[in-house]
Protein backbone atom coordinates (compact mmCIF):
# COMPACT_ATOMS: atom_id res chain seq x y z
CA UNK A 1 0.00 0.00 0.00
CA UNK A 2 2.52 2.58 -0.52
CA UNK A 3 4.50 3.67 -2.20
CA UNK A 4 7.57 5.25 -3.32
CA UNK A 5 8.42 5.41 -7.00
CA UNK A 6 11.75 7.15 -7.34
CA UNK A 7 11.94 9.69 -4.56
CA UNK A 8 12.01 7.51 -1.47
CA UNK A 9 15.39 8.79 -0.46
CA UNK A 10 14.00 12.30 -0.21
CA UNK A 11 10.56 11.42 1.05
CA UNK A 12 11.76 9.09 3.82
CA UNK A 13 8.83 7.61 5.68
CA UNK A 14 6.48 9.69 3.62
CA UNK A 15 7.11 7.70 0.49
CA UNK A 16 4.20 5.30 0.55
CA UNK A 17 2.91 2.32 -1.92
CA UNK A 18 2.47 4.40 -4.91
CA UNK A 19 3.07 6.45 -3.77
CA UNK A 20 3.54 8.77 -1.62
CA UNK A 21 4.86 12.12 -1.56
CA UNK A 22 7.91 13.22 -3.48
CA UNK A 23 10.18 16.02 -2.33
CA UNK A 24 11.40 18.17 -5.21
CA UNK A 25 15.14 18.73 -5.06
CA UNK A 26 16.22 22.28 -5.83
CA UNK A 27 19.65 21.71 -7.35
CA UNK A 28 21.49 23.33 -10.20
CA UNK A 29 22.34 21.74 -12.49
CA UNK A 30 19.66 19.06 -12.16
CA UNK A 31 21.09 15.67 -11.16
CA UNK A 32 21.22 12.90 -13.71
CA UNK A 33 18.16 10.65 -13.47
CA UNK A 34 19.02 6.98 -13.12
CA UNK A 35 16.80 4.60 -15.10
CA UNK A 36 17.08 1.91 -12.40
CA UNK A 37 16.83 2.65 -8.67
CA UNK A 38 16.40 0.57 -5.53
CA UNK A 39 15.19 1.64 -2.11
CA UNK A 40 15.07 0.24 1.41
CA UNK A 41 13.43 1.58 4.58
CA UNK A 42 13.10 0.76 8.25
CA UNK A 43 9.99 2.21 9.92
CA UNK A 44 8.73 2.10 13.48
CA UNK A 45 5.17 1.62 12.18
CA UNK A 46 3.93 1.00 8.63
CA UNK A 47 1.26 3.66 8.15
CA UNK A 48 -0.74 3.70 4.92
CA UNK A 49 -3.49 6.28 4.43
CA UNK A 50 -3.36 6.88 8.17
CA UNK A 51 -3.95 3.22 9.08
CA UNK A 52 -1.30 0.95 10.61
CA UNK A 53 -0.60 -2.05 8.40
CA UNK A 54 1.73 -3.64 10.96
CA UNK A 55 -0.44 -3.46 14.09
CA UNK A 56 1.80 -0.61 15.34
CA UNK A 57 4.96 -2.70 15.06
CA UNK A 58 8.14 -1.99 13.04
CA UNK A 59 8.47 -2.91 9.37
CA UNK A 60 11.23 -3.35 6.82
CA UNK A 61 10.43 -2.26 3.28
CA UNK A 62 12.06 -2.02 -0.10
CA UNK A 63 11.57 -1.91 -3.83
CA UNK A 64 12.89 -1.38 -7.34
CA UNK A 65 11.92 1.13 -10.03
CA UNK A 66 12.63 1.62 -13.71
CA UNK A 67 11.92 4.94 -15.44
CA UNK A 68 12.26 5.44 -19.20
CA UNK A 69 13.21 8.77 -20.75
CA UNK A 70 9.73 8.93 -22.27
CA UNK A 71 8.13 9.09 -18.81
CA UNK A 72 6.97 5.47 -18.68
CA UNK A 73 7.81 3.66 -15.45
CA UNK A 74 7.32 0.33 -13.70
CA UNK A 75 8.19 -0.79 -10.20
CA UNK A 76 7.66 -3.15 -7.33
CA UNK A 77 7.69 -2.65 -3.58
CA UNK A 78 7.21 -4.91 -0.54
CA UNK A 79 6.78 -4.71 3.23
CA UNK A 80 5.95 -6.97 6.13
CA UNK A 81 2.36 -6.56 7.36
CA UNK A 82 0.20 -8.14 10.04
CA UNK A 83 -3.31 -6.79 9.42
CA UNK A 84 -4.22 -9.55 6.94
CA UNK A 85 -3.71 -12.32 9.50
CA UNK A 86 -5.16 -10.16 12.32
CA UNK A 87 -8.45 -9.91 10.42
CA UNK A 88 -8.37 -13.70 9.75
CA UNK A 89 -8.46 -13.13 5.99
CA UNK A 90 -5.27 -15.09 5.31
CA UNK A 91 -3.71 -16.64 8.39
CA UNK A 92 -0.57 -17.58 6.44
CA UNK A 93 0.14 -14.02 5.27
CA UNK A 94 2.82 -11.65 6.59
CA UNK A 95 3.70 -9.68 3.46
CA UNK A 96 2.42 -7.02 1.09
CA UNK A 97 3.89 -7.01 -2.41
CA UNK A 98 2.95 -4.22 -4.80
CA UNK A 99 3.36 -3.87 -8.57
CA UNK A 100 2.76 -0.66 -10.46
CA UNK A 101 3.33 1.11 -13.73
CA UNK A 102 2.37 4.34 -15.41
CA UNK A 103 3.38 7.47 -17.21
CA UNK A 104 4.49 10.80 -15.78
CA UNK A 105 5.68 14.11 -17.17
CA UNK A 106 5.60 17.90 -16.92
CA UNK A 107 3.83 20.73 -18.72
CA UNK A 108 3.72 24.51 -18.68
CA UNK A 109 5.75 26.02 -15.85
CA UNK A 110 6.05 24.02 -12.63
CA UNK A 111 3.20 21.60 -13.44
CA UNK A 112 3.43 17.79 -13.49
CA UNK A 113 1.13 14.83 -14.08
CA UNK A 114 1.14 11.11 -13.31
CA UNK A 115 -1.25 8.28 -14.19
CA UNK A 116 -0.99 4.54 -13.74
CA UNK A 117 -2.20 1.28 -12.23
CA UNK A 118 -1.28 -0.35 -8.92
CA UNK A 119 -1.74 -3.95 -7.75
CA UNK A 120 -1.64 -4.76 -4.03
CA UNK A 121 -0.80 -8.44 -3.57
CA UNK A 122 -0.90 -10.34 -0.27
CA UNK A 123 0.39 -13.93 -0.64
CA UNK A 124 -1.55 -16.66 1.11
CA UNK A 125 -4.80 -18.62 1.12
CA UNK A 126 -8.10 -16.80 1.63
CA UNK A 127 -10.13 -18.28 4.49
CA UNK A 128 -13.65 -19.45 3.68
CA UNK A 129 -16.25 -16.70 3.93
CA UNK A 130 -13.81 -13.85 3.32
CA UNK A 131 -13.27 -11.63 0.29
CA UNK A 132 -9.72 -11.61 -1.05
CA UNK A 133 -7.73 -8.59 0.13
CA UNK A 134 -5.71 -8.43 -3.11
CA UNK A 135 -6.75 -5.15 -4.73
CA UNK A 136 -6.20 -3.12 -7.90
CA UNK A 137 -6.39 0.66 -8.26
CA UNK A 138 -5.88 3.10 -11.10
CA UNK A 139 -4.65 6.56 -10.21
CA UNK A 140 -4.11 10.03 -11.63
CA UNK A 141 -2.30 13.01 -10.14
CA UNK A 142 -1.54 16.60 -11.01
CA UNK A 143 1.14 18.64 -9.30
CA UNK A 144 2.20 22.26 -9.04
CA UNK A 145 5.65 22.91 -7.63
CA UNK A 146 5.59 21.18 -4.22
CA UNK A 147 1.81 20.47 -4.08
CA UNK A 148 0.19 17.32 -5.51
CA UNK A 149 -3.46 16.29 -5.82
CA UNK A 150 -4.00 12.60 -6.49
CA UNK A 151 -6.97 10.23 -6.81
CA UNK A 152 -6.95 6.42 -6.59
CA UNK A 153 -9.95 4.44 -7.88
CA UNK A 154 -10.62 0.77 -7.10
CA UNK A 155 -11.22 -1.44 -10.14
CA UNK A 156 -11.05 -4.84 -8.40
CA UNK A 157 -14.26 -6.30 -6.94
CA UNK A 158 -13.17 -5.42 -3.41
CA UNK A 159 -10.79 -2.92 -1.81
CA UNK A 160 -8.60 -4.66 0.78
CA UNK A 161 -11.30 -7.25 1.42
CA UNK A 162 -14.02 -4.87 2.62
CA UNK A 163 -17.38 -6.66 2.42
CA UNK A 164 -20.27 -7.65 4.67
CA UNK A 165 -20.69 -10.73 6.88
CA UNK A 166 -22.16 -12.77 4.02
CA UNK A 167 -19.45 -11.71 1.54
CA UNK A 168 -22.04 -10.31 -0.85
CA UNK A 169 -21.06 -6.61 -0.69
CA UNK A 170 -18.98 -5.29 -3.57
CA UNK A 171 -16.66 -2.34 -2.89
CA UNK A 172 -15.47 -1.68 -6.46
CA UNK A 173 -15.54 2.06 -7.06
CA UNK A 174 -13.98 2.97 -3.72
CA UNK A 175 -11.73 6.00 -3.96
CA UNK A 176 -8.97 7.82 -2.13
CA UNK A 177 -8.27 11.51 -2.66
CA UNK A 178 -4.94 12.85 -1.45
CA UNK A 179 -3.65 16.42 -1.19
CA UNK A 180 0.03 16.55 -0.25
CA UNK A 181 2.60 19.32 0.04
CA UNK A 182 6.33 18.54 0.20
CA UNK A 183 8.70 21.44 0.65
CA UNK A 184 12.48 21.41 0.46
CA UNK A 185 13.92 23.68 3.16
CA UNK A 186 17.47 23.29 1.91
CA UNK A 187 20.55 21.79 3.56
CA UNK A 188 18.92 18.36 3.54
CA UNK A 189 15.76 19.35 5.42
CA UNK A 190 12.24 18.80 4.13
CA UNK A 191 8.70 19.09 5.50
CA UNK A 192 5.47 17.41 4.46
CA UNK A 193 1.78 18.09 5.07
CA UNK A 194 -1.07 15.87 3.90
CA UNK A 195 -4.82 15.37 4.14
CA UNK A 196 -6.73 12.52 2.48
CA UNK A 197 -10.12 10.85 2.46
CA UNK A 198 -10.80 7.15 1.91
CA UNK A 199 -14.28 6.35 0.64
CA UNK A 200 -15.32 2.68 0.88
CA UNK A 201 -18.06 2.15 -1.69
CA UNK A 202 -21.28 0.73 -0.19
CA UNK A 203 -19.64 0.69 3.28
CA UNK A 204 -19.84 4.25 4.61
CA UNK A 205 -19.01 3.31 8.20
CA UNK A 206 -15.52 2.27 7.04
CA UNK A 207 -14.87 5.57 5.23
CA UNK A 208 -12.61 8.05 7.00
CA UNK A 209 -10.32 11.08 6.70
CA UNK A 210 -6.61 11.06 7.54
CA UNK A 211 -3.93 13.73 7.99
CA UNK A 212 -0.18 13.90 8.35
CA UNK A 213 2.65 16.31 9.17
CA UNK A 214 6.33 15.55 9.29
CA UNK A 215 9.95 16.40 8.68
CA UNK A 216 12.86 14.66 6.91
CA UNK A 217 16.60 15.10 7.11
CA UNK A 218 19.18 13.84 4.63
CA UNK A 219 22.09 12.68 6.80
CA UNK A 220 24.32 11.72 3.89
CA UNK A 221 24.10 7.95 4.11
CA UNK A 222 20.28 7.99 4.12
CA UNK A 223 17.21 9.99 5.08
CA UNK A 224 15.69 10.11 8.56
CA UNK A 225 11.98 10.94 8.85
CA UNK A 226 9.67 11.80 11.75
CA UNK A 227 5.95 12.05 11.10
CA UNK A 228 2.67 12.46 12.95
CA UNK A 229 -0.45 10.84 11.48
CA UNK A 230 -4.07 10.73 12.59
CA UNK A 231 -7.53 9.71 11.38
CA UNK A 232 -11.18 9.82 12.34
CA UNK A 233 -11.52 6.09 11.56
CA UNK A 234 -14.08 4.45 13.83
CA UNK A 235 -12.88 2.14 16.59
CA UNK A 236 -14.64 0.20 19.38
CA UNK A 237 -12.42 -1.49 21.97
CA UNK A 238 -15.21 -3.94 22.85
CA UNK A 239 -15.54 -5.37 19.35
CA UNK A 240 -13.28 -7.58 17.24
CA UNK A 241 -12.48 -6.80 13.63
CA UNK A 242 -15.03 -4.02 13.36
CA UNK A 243 -13.81 -1.46 10.86
CA UNK A 244 -10.47 -0.39 12.37
CA UNK A 245 -10.26 -2.62 15.43
CA UNK A 246 -8.28 -5.59 14.11
CA UNK A 247 -7.67 -8.60 16.36
CA UNK A 248 -9.38 -10.62 19.08
CA UNK A 249 -11.76 -8.93 21.56
CA UNK A 250 -9.90 -7.08 24.31
CA UNK A 251 -6.57 -7.14 22.46
CA UNK A 252 -7.54 -5.71 19.09
CA UNK A 253 -5.42 -2.82 17.88
CA UNK A 254 -6.82 0.65 17.22
CA UNK A 255 -5.03 0.91 13.87
CA UNK A 256 -6.40 4.36 13.04
CA UNK A 257 -5.25 6.19 16.17
CA UNK A 258 -2.84 9.12 16.17
CA UNK A 259 0.75 7.90 15.83
CA UNK A 260 4.25 9.35 15.70
CA UNK A 261 6.59 7.25 13.54
CA UNK A 262 10.31 7.26 12.90
CA UNK A 263 11.93 6.05 9.68
CA UNK A 264 15.26 5.60 7.96
CA UNK A 265 15.45 5.16 4.18
CA UNK A 266 18.08 4.91 1.50
CA UNK A 267 18.04 4.77 -2.29
CA UNK A 268 20.67 3.23 -4.55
Amino acid sequence: MKKSLIALALAGMFAVPAFAEEVAAEAAPAPEVKPFTANVSLVSDYIFRGISQSQHKPAIQGGFDYVHDSGLYVGTWASNVSWVSATNNKLDNSMEWDFYGGYKGTFADDFSYDAGILQYYYPGTVNAGYADVNSTEVYAAIGWKFITLKYNYTVSSHLFGWTNSTNTLNTRGSGYIDLTANYDLGEGWGVVGHVGHQDIKNYSSASYTDWKAGVTKDVGFGVVGLTYTGTNAKYDANLAQTNYNWGNPGVGKDVGKDVVTLSFSKTF
